[in-house]
């Protein structure tokens, strides 16, 4: 008793140093205040606006909000509005933004990305959120299961997307007066297990009510958790209402995230997002919308429905209906199917069928279960892809390359001149610049000669060359890898497309930059009607030749101009060309083609 005793004094003493260093070591006031994370995109310091509550105690675990800023917005603006701290009477953006006023003390940590200012929340600045979001866990201690999410038209878009794709980051998000990217209402049933908080102005010119309702609607009828407020009268300023006197701290409260949920319902078109709770999409088609619908009906006993998918995993260790000893019963599209759980080995037999016709190891018997279509039925076997199909990391669309680290690569090769070398030069670098008129962005993207691209580029970086193998090293490098490549001396052609080598993207521009304005004798034609390659130039939050490049699909052939494409699409599991578009391009004569499916 007296050595348990004293271990028990030491354990105690040992704790309270503990707690006595976190204290020394967090020196951050409490209130608002502008925190850094440094980016492996760019190479770069990031902003970020926080918030710490007056007692901030490094002993105690808190809940957590991200906040997402809206177009022509930032971090510390967002961090104001997101506390019900609007601009004072005449008081503009930029002098907003030189202060954080009094507010009301809340029990939550906030932070507020800057997402390089206003560039939607996809690509770099989807990653920034995730960044600040393993930043601020990595300072604080943060309640994982009270992680929430909001944010205001832009950045409210911003939260439908972050929040669809990877619904089990969070505990409950809020968007307001949300501004969705394309594609988001596919992947609405992803919501089934996060409380939603839709807040929009009745009268709001920007985002009109009507696409909100529509959305709400849409929600509700998949059974979502989903509570909608509209103001009336009020305009693209909702957030005035939707955070005023903190009351979203209030409703972010109620919920906490429920890592086991009975039912997981999960929709995706990439691999990219590919994990739902105890859920993993195994293969499917870049591109297409893959779904399943997976529930527990009783202790271990299942149904599930899937669409367009070809293989799944469920994580089951650690759900509350699941017990390790005896058989899991689970029916797959309407094929029952059982599963037998002995001693670390799963074997499978088809109820009222055959039995045992196949045995699988596992490395215990409370773990993953996988399964495969195979000649139409579904079986209990781990997929395996083949070593060139896509894969998360290497699935495409041109858009991912630029989504993370990536650098721009001009050609050196066949002794161009002086001249002809910084025309060269110059294309990368406008390609390289994201930032326009209207919305400069915080990002500074490298700018190198094939010559000059490093081995620790090579490790690190998806690379976009500009050029062909005769005038760009790298290109000629790979390929023997590129499945197809315009022809030397083809005129009036532009041709971009991306694929995977050596771990990471590449993408090659080859012929006319795809920003290039088409002959003024094609621009009109349709009255009233903007040619194709201004819409394409258009991008909702981020214009010019980086919102046109994100979004492409895998490649995309082109004569003079973006009005006139002859070909796009996304290459099939295998990076090979379709055989039509193979015969489109084959026609020109301006390409090669390497690799095509039958």
């Amino acid at each position: 008793m007296l050595l348990r005793r004293r271990v028990l004094r030491s354990l105690a003493v040992v704790g309270a140093l503990f707690a006595s260093a976190a204290l020394l070591a967090q020196r951050l006031p409490a209130g608002p205040q502008v925190l850094t994370f440094f980016s492996d995109v760019d190479d770069s310091e990031q902003p970020y606006a926080l918030y710490l509550p007056k007692a901030f105690n490094p002993a105690k675990k808190y809940p957590l909000v991200i906040s997402l800023h809206g177009a022509g917005s930032n971090h510390r603006l967002n961090l104001r509005r997101v506390f019900g701290k609007s601009n004072v009477v005449d008081e503009t953006d930029v002098e907003a933004t030189r202060s954080f006023p009094a507010w009301r003390d809340v029990e939550y940590i906030v932070a507020s990305p800057l997402a390089r200012g206003t560039m939607g929340f996809q690509g770099i600045a989807e990653k920034d959120v995730y960044d600040v979001l393993a930043d601020v866990k990595k300072r604080f201690p943060i309640d994982e299961d009270r992680v929430y999410l909001t944010g205001l038209s832009m950045g409210g878009g911003g939260t439908f997307w972050l929040g669809l794709t990877r619904p089990d980051v969070w505990a409950a998000i809020a968007p307001v007066c949300p501004a969705p990217p394309a594609g988001s209402d596919q992947l609405a049933p992803n919501a089934l297990n996060v409380p939603v908080h839709i807040y929009q102005g009745g009268d709001d010119p920007v985002v009109r009510p009507e696409g909100t309702r529509q959305f709400v609607k849409r929600l509700q009828d998949l059974g979502t958790k989903v509570a909608y407020d509209e103001f009336p009268g009020v305009k693209h300023n909702s957030w005035e209402n939707a955070y005023k006197d903190g009351q979203i701290f209030t409703w972010f409260a109620k919920f906490r995230r429920n890592r086991f949920p009975d039912r997981v319902r999960f929709a995706s078109t990439q691999f990219k997002y590919d994990r739902a709770y105890w859920v993993t999409l195994d293969q499917l088609t870049p591109g297409t919308l893959a779904s399943i619908d997976a529930a527990f009906t009783a202790v271990n006993r299942l149904t599930v429905t899937t669409t367009n998918l070809g293989a799944f995993t469920l994580h089951l260790k650690g759900h509350p209906k699941l017990r390790a000893a005896g058989a899991i019963e689970i029916t797959i599209d309407g094929k029952a199917l059982k599963v037998a759980v002995t001693s670390g080995n799963l074997s499978l037999s088809r109820r009222h069928g055959a039995q045992a016709a196949l045995g699988i190891e596992t490395r215990d018997a409370a773990g993953a279960l996988s399964f495969s279509r195979r000649d139409g039925s579904w079986v209990a076997e781990t997929y395996v892809a083949a070593a060139d199909a896509k894969r998360k990391g290497a699935e495409g669309p041109i858009g991912e390359a630029i989504a993370s680290r990536h650098i721009y690569v001009y050609g050196t090769l066949g002794n161009p001149t002086r001249e002809e070398l910084a025309v060269r030069r110059e294309l990368a670098t406008r390609a390289a610049d994201w930032s326009s008129a209207t919305s400069r962005l915080l990002l500074s993207l490298r700018v190198v000669a094939d010559r000059d691209v490093r081995p620790s580029d090579l490790a690190a970086s998806n690379l976009v060359l500009f050029g062909t193998r005769q005038t760009n090293s790298l290109i000629e490098k790979f390929a023997d890898r590129l499945p197809i490549e315009l022809n030397a001396g083809a005129v009036g052609y532009g041709f971009v497309y991306t694929v995977p080598v050596n771990g990471h993207y590449v993408v090659v521009c080859s012929g006319l930059p795809w920003w290039t304005t088409p002959p003024a004798a094609t621009t009109a034609a349709a009255p009233g009607a903007a040619p194709a390659s201004a819409r394409r130039l258009r991008g909702r939050f981020m214009p010019g030749s980086a919102g046109a490049l994100s979004g492409f699909e895998d490649y995309i052939l082109f004569k003079d101009s973006l009005d006139a494409v002859i070909a796009e699409g996304r290459f099939d599991a295998r990076w090979r060309l379709s055989a039509a578009d193979a015969e489109k391009m084959r026609a020109t004569g301006a390409v090669t083609v390497k690799r095509a499916g039958t």
